[in-house]
């Protein structure tokens, strides 16, 4: 974070929490250096990067625009190249056909040549291969209990509570994700309802069917190295056929050699999907994942995605990458000071809200209590009489921020609109993309700028107002 004019970053999300990846995010925002980063983030992507360098095939292909762009813009270069493929396979043909057909006759053995010598200059395009090497899917739960699991007064932590009256009941569907720092008792709570960590006081009860799919954070580290990944499956279930053990790790692209050697070599994100693809083998009907997308790829995190999308069972998410937590959960707890609670409202309003604590946590400093004092009536009736004339220009000062942020997502959803044109990614329009992606980084500063500006008038005016209200 020291002054820099070029800023390197590998994968900085990875073991950070959800709090910290949004600091990070405006922070890289404001940074006036340039700025090239590898992340499986896409909404980090999104929010970071106005260009993407994709490595496919040995080779670099870049892209205008965040990771959205990105994705339009390949999905279009792909269909391009795949009408020229076939285009050029037909030409192909045609001049083999033509010099089978001719070669043995003088009048046209010239041409024939010709179209020899073309067909060995033709370069060959490569077919569209779109499909992701990951494709898997979560088996039917069977059985089922309802609840699953059940929670009741709770007191989790280690020698002393570090959350305490947790009543949380877990029935088949649900599908929660757990917001708050780190510190807070997240990955506590998820060892207490896998079972790992025993409660200091309270109940936990699971029910007859549960059949429970744990993956955490040290998850890589209980792999059996020596093993190949077609015997640490084998051992989970031996009445499995062989074929249907290589058919299930080929989902997770695990096939030939890498499905039957040992797994000491593996980098962390092979190590991953293996312990991504044992809790699946052992068919789950309840998930607890406690950031499974570290060490993941964008691939390997849509197919996670889309997989958990189709799981009937019950899922309880804690992760720092929104793409999957907006897709995959419907209901929100936050874990903060003590306590588990629901949170009402979306991932957008949690980084709301989050602004607001850390902007109150700057400036009213937790814990000071102020000595009582002798209650002077008439300084009481002045001082609230100066705080009502403080409210009317708050007031006005915050409609009018209100105003211009309403002005700054229509100009922005409108730009949206613009740079979704896929003619606008030609070499003809580039100085127009340019100035159009100018402006939209212009806009978003100016909308965060005046969104941090809002949420810091509404404290003082609440203070302001709480105040009034004590007099």
């Amino acid at each position: 974070m020291c002054p820099s004019d070029l800023l390197l970053l590998d994968e900085p999300t990875n073991h950070l929490d959800l709090d910290a990846s949004l600091w990070l995010e405006q922070w890289l925002r404001r940074y006036e250096g340039t700025l090239m980063l590898i992340s499986h983030d896409r909404d980090f992507i999104d929010a970071c990067c106005d260009v993407v360098v994709h490595l496919e095939n040995h080779q670099l292909h870049r892209y205008r625009g965040n990771y959205s762009a990105f994705e339009r813009q390949r999905a279009e270069r792909l269909a391009q190249q795949q009408q020229a493929f076939e285009k050029q396979q037909a030409e192909r043909a045609h001049m083999e056909d033509f010099v089978r057909r001719f070669r043995a006759k003088a009048s046209k053995a010239k041409q024939a040549q010709s179209r020899l010598k073309a067909l060995e200059r033709m370069e060959e395009i490569a077919p569209a291969h779109v499909d992701s090497p990951f494709k898997f899917r979560f088996y039917e739960p069977g059985q089922v209990s309802d609840p699953l699991l059940n929670l009741s007064q709770a007191d989790l932590g280690y020698s002393q509570p570090l959350l305490s009256g947790v009543n949380l009941s877990i029935h088949p569907g649900s599908r929660i994700g757990l917001l708050g720092a780190n510190g807070a008792g997240k990955s506590t709570l998820m060892k207490s309802l896998a079972g790992t960590q025993p409660l200091l006081s309270g109940q936990r009860q699971g029910g007859e069917h549960l059949r429970m799919g744990y993956f955490h954070q040290h998850q890589l580290e209980s792999l059996d190295l020596d093993a190949s990944p077609i015997l640490q499956l084998q051992r989970l279930r031996p009445e499995a056929r062989e074929q249907d053990i290589r058919n299930f790790l080929g989902g997770f692209n695990f096939r030939g050699e890498r499905a039957e050697g040992h797994c000491r070599h593996f980098s962390g994100g092979e190590k991953a999907r293996l312990a991504l693809a044992i809790i699946v083998w052992q068919r789950p009907n309840m998930l607890l994942l406690d950031e499974p997308t570290n060490h993941l790829d964008l691939e390997m995190c849509h197919a996670l995605t889309t997989a958990l999308q189709e799981f009937e069972g019950a899922v309880i998410v804690v992760s720092h990458d929104r793409h999957l937590l907006r897709n995959t959960v419907d209901e929100l707890l936050l874990v903060d000071q003590g306590r588990v609670d629901a949170f009402d409202g979306s991932l957008d309003d949690y980084r709301l809200w989050l602004l607001a604590r850390n902007k109150d946590a700057g400036t009213r400093p937790q814990g000071s209590v102020a000595a009582e004092a002798p209650v002077d009536k008439k300084k009481a009736r002045q001082d609230a009489a100066a705080k009502r004339a403080q409210l009317a220009p708050l007031r006005k000062e915050i409609q009018k921020l209100d105003k211009r942020m309403q002005q700054l997502q229509d100009q922005l959803a409108k730009l949206e609109e613009t740079l979704a044109d896929s003619e606008l990614y030609s070499d003809a329009n580039k100085d127009k993309l340019k100035t159009l992606l100018a402006e939209q980084a212009s806009l978003r500063s100016e909308n965060d700028d005046v969104e941090e500006r809002w949420l810091r008038l509404q404290e003082e005016m609440e203070v302001l107002e709480a105040e009034m209200d004590g007099a």
